[in-house]
């Protein structure tokens, strides 16, 4: 098994200790990286597999792990994609 299952089924399970990293790398691995917002981002980011689809998410803060809200919705957002 790969670094992208691993994580997809680590995902899938829905752990309180996901972290942002772990989001970047997985949705890599996917086609996705993320998107440049300027100066006025701020704190939320926007993931694009560079044909105008976003995955849009607040990074968490002050840690780096997501909130289970922000791990459902990845989840439907591969789910809607047909990813997962």
């Amino acid at each position: 098994m790969g670094k992208k299952e691993k994580l997809l089924e680590r995902l899938l399970l829905r752990p309180t200790n996901f972290t942002f990293s772990e989001l970047v790398t997985l949705l890599g691995h996917f086609g996705f990286y993320i998107a440049k917002a300027g100066k006025t981002g701020g704190s939320r980011v926007s993931f694009t597999d560079g044909k105008r689809d976003y995955i849009r998410i607040h990074k968490p803060h002050p840690r780096n792990t997501l909130k289970p809200y922000q791990v459902d919705a990845i989840i439907a957002a591969l789910n809607e994609r047909r990813l997962i």
